[in-house]
């Protein structure tokens, strides 16, 4: 049974945000360390639409989060928490996140991203040219770099995607170069 298919039957074939039967697809929510259905949700567009660009947000589609957070699957009371984050300057978010429920695995989970945080507040990850880089960015080598505790050279232009950036320190994203994970500094790195 493929990913979209066990979401479907978890659903019920909705959204499992706002319930919407319309475009819906698989969004794996950030940072995704490994694709399944553990760090996956079904969305409709409009939720993955405002989710993915912060300037599109409609306030008021996320009141269906009133009903959403209290699922029984981490993975969707992350992006709500993500999202209620978001929207607290509403007011109405607020009440939402003192009531949410995330155990501490599941709240670092939702924090990965910075969602929550004042902006002055927020890490920001910058390659070799100064460009900001996201979770799920691809980024290419621009240097041979020694993989630490393994005798493997990543060689220069070699492509790390899905990047996942560490929420502690600037200087350092995580990737997969070759079969090994590994932390890389972000001096030694272009985004594609």
């Amino acid at each position: 049974m493929s990913i979209l298919e066990e979401l479907i039957e978890r659903s019920g074939n909705k959204c499992e945000l706002c319930t919407s039967t319309d475009n819906l697809q698989v969004y794996e929510v950030p940072p995704v360390s490994i694709s399944g259905i553990d760090s996956s949700l079904l969305a409709c567009g409009v939720c993955v639409d405002q989710i993915e660009n912060p300037d599109n947000t409609d306030p008021n589609h996320w009141r269906c989060l009133n009903d959403s957070m209290w699922s029984e699957f981490d993975t969707v009371k992350v992006v709500a928490w993500r999202m209620l984050s978001r929207l607290k300057g509403e007011g109405w978010p607020k009440d939402l996140l003192d009531m949410i429920y995330l155990d501490d695995e599941a709240l670092k989970f939702a924090k990965a991203t910075g969602e929550g945080l004042a902006e002055a507040d927020k890490i920001i990850h910058r390659d070799v040219n100064g460009v900001i880089l996201e979770n799920g960015d691809s980024v290419v080598l621009i240097k041979d770099l020694k993989i630490k505790g393994s005798s493997q050279v990543a060689k220069q232009g070699t492509a790390v995607r899905r990047i996942s950036l560490d929420r502690e320190n600037a200087e350092f994203i995580e990737g997969k170069v070759g079969p090994t994970m590994t932390v890389i500094i972000t001096k030694y790195v272009k985004k594609l």
